[in-house]
């Protein structure tokens, strides 16, 4: 999506963002917790999908491309949760420096 053929009538779900939190685990270490950061219109729009091997079981990777309103206080690492699934941000940018929106490529994450 370029910035001609953006319209805030394309934001049509509404998704909330997470980011990462530490949390003691009781044994000295530390969990980690997810803690509601934000909640946007945003279009989520798949791009690929596909397979790979984590830890030696096959897995299904599918790829996607989020588009918000522009913050500049969401990055990668962050998760997005839409209808029950998760997406993981794994890179967040302004696509032509106009401070309208922003594009983030995400991952699906299994259950």
């Amino acid at each position: 999506m370029s910035a001609r053929d953006f319209g805030p009538g394309r934001l049509c779900h509404r998704v909330v963002i997470e980011s990462a939190a530490g949390a003691p685990d009781g044994a000295g270490g530390e969990a980690v917790t997810w803690d509601t950061y934000a909640t946007v219109w945003a279009r989520i729009a798949p791009v690929s999908s596909g397979e790979r091997i984590v830890a030696g079981h096959l897995s299904g990777v599918v790829t996607h491309t989020v588009t918000m309103r522009y913050r500049d206080d969401i990055a990668g690492g962050m998760r997005i949760l839409y209808r029950g699934r998760i997406l993981r941000l794994l890179a967040v940018g302004d696509p032509d420096e106009t401070r309208r929106f922003i594009v983030a490529k995400a991952e699906e994450q299994g259950p």
